[in-house]
């Protein structure tokens, strides 16, 4: 038996419970036969009182009130014969006159099923008795019995109704469980009755349809059921076998088995598992991404702390083999600029690895770049640093960008923290603020020496600190990349050019940020 998954299951348990809440509802509408029952019984009245018309019409004497029988023999003959009902004419008395057995080609031979004598016999019988009731055909509430009157109709009480002058009906079975239906309809002219005709359908004529009913109502079942198992297992192979693969290429990627595991891809897939799959396999890329850049990120710290502990201990080393003042007070100077160095370090390391996180976490609001620009530049204007800030805000009125106005204050103080380092004694550090098109450019120049060519991107990446020799080491190198961390998660951009003819170095830096503008403004 093929292991089907639990998916596949429950697919195909649906789907079948579905199928035999139906067929079982079809069956309990019929479980009874009475629409096919009470219409067989109207029909057979209807040509009983048709007969018995046609009888008190052409087969009765006015005069002695009585049935001509000579005359009756051939027409119930004649109407009956095309129908497979029998019918049996009785006298005012009772007494059977006409019984067409005995007038019909189709009984000179009778033919009955006797009781069952072994036992696979009787359990046959049983069966077959358990299944019409099941299935509606010979329902399991008793029904009076069918007998043979003999000459005697008077033993019938829908021929002593008839009697009086009432047609009556009557269901019996007979000793084969069999449907009999009766009608006993009176045979009268205007004023009086001359006899009773009793017509009946021959044992098992219902039943036969009934179960040729359900015969027909099981092989729509089966055709239906075997429909709906292979569109089961179809929909199963379309949904359960894709997320099967999915789950066990994600179990891979979580267990690490077998290093950078791929999730399956399904480019003719254009419905919701094919949305799932790429999604997985972004998802997976972007944590894969996520690992190297954790990896990279680990190395990097490793590799910058450690040079300042190199030179620590190196220091330290020498400080025990130093003889003059001069010396010792000179390798001091060392073991604390390497002491601020590392505190730096490590300080911004816990920023930048913990930025990420709370990136993902935080919400975004409206943020008014005008308002946040003009007072980060009023704070550095009221310190000492011997720099020149100037602000040349150009924005709209109300223009604002989404994201938090503490992590874009601290995008553009770690930029005009970098162009104030590079800038001259009373250099000057301009930030400009324009409208360009559905974006806000902020850009923030300074007139230090510029950035090398080649070196354009790479000051972006983490702990790049190519500085002038005397400025070296008193940087971490993770502010521009800190920056560029916070703009990317704000949907917008950061780079950076020379301001000299073309981005040539000698006229200082300049540092673009670009943020699409929340609303057109």
């Amino acid at each position: 038996m093929p292991h089907f998954s639990a998916l596949t299951w429950r697919i195909l348990g649906f789907n079948a419970l579905a199928l035999l809440i139906l067929i079982a509802g079809v069956i309990l509408v019929q479980v009874n036969g009475r629409g096919l029952v009470e219409e067989r019984l109207g029909g057979v009245q209807q040509q009983a009182s048709i007969v018995a018309s046609t009888l008190a019409a052409y087969a009765t004497d006015d005069e002695t009130k009585t049935l001509r029988v000579g005359d009756a023999e051939p027409l119930l003959r004649q109407l009956i014969a095309p129908t497979r009902l029998r019918a049996r004419l009785y006298l005012l008395g009772g007494n059977l006159a006409i019984d067409t057995r005995n007038l019909l080609a189709r009984n000179v031979v009778q033919r009955a099923e006797l009781p069952a004598l072994d036992t696979s016999g009787r359990i046959q019988s049983w069966v077959k008795r358990l299944y019409d009731g099941i299935m509606g055909v010979r329902p399991f509430a008793q029904l009076e019995p069918y007998y043979e009157g003999g000459e005697d109709g008077r033993v019938y009480r829908e021929v002593q109704s008839a009697l009086t002058g009432v047609t009556a009906t009557a269901e019996r079975v007979d000793y084969q469980n069999k449907l009999v239906l009766s009608v006993a309809v009176p045979v009268q002219g205007v004023r009086a009755i001359y006899g009773v005709l009793l017509v009946s359908t021959e044992g098992g004529d219902i039943d036969d349809i009934l179960r040729q009913e359900r015969a027909s109502l099981i092989e729509v079942f089966i055709v239906a059921l075997l429909v709906m198992l292979f569109s089961s297992l179809y929909l199963a192979g379309t949904i359960a076998e894709p997320v099967k693969r999915l789950a066990a290429a994600a179990d891979r990627v979580r267990s690490g088995a077998g290093g950078r595991s791929d999730i399956p891809n399904f480019p003719e897939r254009t419905d919701e598992i094919g949305d799932l799959a790429d999604s997985l396999r972004s998802m997976t890329g972007g944590l894969y991404d996520r690992i190297d850049a954790i990896e990279s990120f680990a190395a990097d710290v490793a590799h910058e702390l450690k040079n300042p502990l190199t030179s620590l201990a190196s220091a330290v080393e020498m400080f025990s083999r130093a003889k003059d003042q001069e010396s010792r007070a000179r390798l001091l100077g060392i073991v604390r600029g390497d002491i601020k160095r590392i505190d730096r370090l490590i300080t911004d390391i816990s920023d930048a690895s913990r930025l990420d996180a709370e990136l993902s976490r935080e919400t975004k609001e409206p943020v008014i770049l005008s308002r946040l620009l003009s007072t980060i530049i009023e704070i550095y204007r009221m310190t000492d640093s011997g720099v020149e800030f100037v602000l040349n805000d150009q924005l709209p009125a109300g223009a604002n960008v989404l994201g938090r106005d503490e992590r874009l204050g601290q995008v553009f103080r770690n930029l005009i923290d970098n162009a104030a380092s590079f800038s001259p004694p009373h250099g000057k550090v301009t930030v400009t603020a324009v409208r360009n098109d559905i974006v806000a450019r902020i850009t923030v120049e300074d007139e230090g020496p510029g950035i090398p060519p080649d070196n354009l991107e790479s000051i972006f990446e983490r702990f790049y600190t190519e500085r002038p020799g005397e400025n070296f080491g008193r940087n971490s190198g993770l502010g521009l990349s800190i920056a560029r961390q916070i703009i990317d998660g704000t949907g917008g951009r950061i780079y950076a050019e020379n301001r000299g003819p073309d981005n040539t170095q000698g006229a200082g830096a300049r540092l673009i940020v670009e943020l699409p503008l929340a609303q057109h403004v």
